[in-house]
């Protein structure tokens, strides 16, 4: 499992600038460089939203990936094979406004 820092800190899973979510998504089936990725499991914190889903979680350091990208090189079936991935989207509201900064191109 990659190690994952997550700086999309709107997010009710980020937890510490980790993710308790257990296992993410990272989108982006045509990306050709990271800013067309995004985290698919990016949900807004806010008020109309669960807002405690972190109560009972840790924030993990590594974490399951399924990644889309299929142009990356660390993609092996959907599974991302990096040793480390971060996260960005500080501002975010939706999953769009994140990105896997470690994507990289295999083409």
């Amino acid at each position: 499992m990659p190690a994952l820092t997550c700086a999309a800190i709107t997010c009710i899973y980020n937890k510490d600038e980790l993710c308790s979510k257990g296992d993410i998504k990272v989108g982006g089936e045509d990306a050709r460089q990271s800013d067309d990725t995004f985290c698919a499991s990016f949900v807004e914190r806010g008020t109309d939203s669960v807002t405690n889903s972190t109560a009972g979680g840790c924030g993990c350091s590594t974490i399951d990936i399924c990644c889309e990208a299929c142009s990356c090189q660390y993609n092996d079936h959907q599974n991302c094979t990096a040793s480390q991935i971060d996260i960005e989207g500080s501002n975010a509201c939706e999953c769009t406004q994140t990105e896997c900064r470690s994507f990289c191109c295999k083409n």
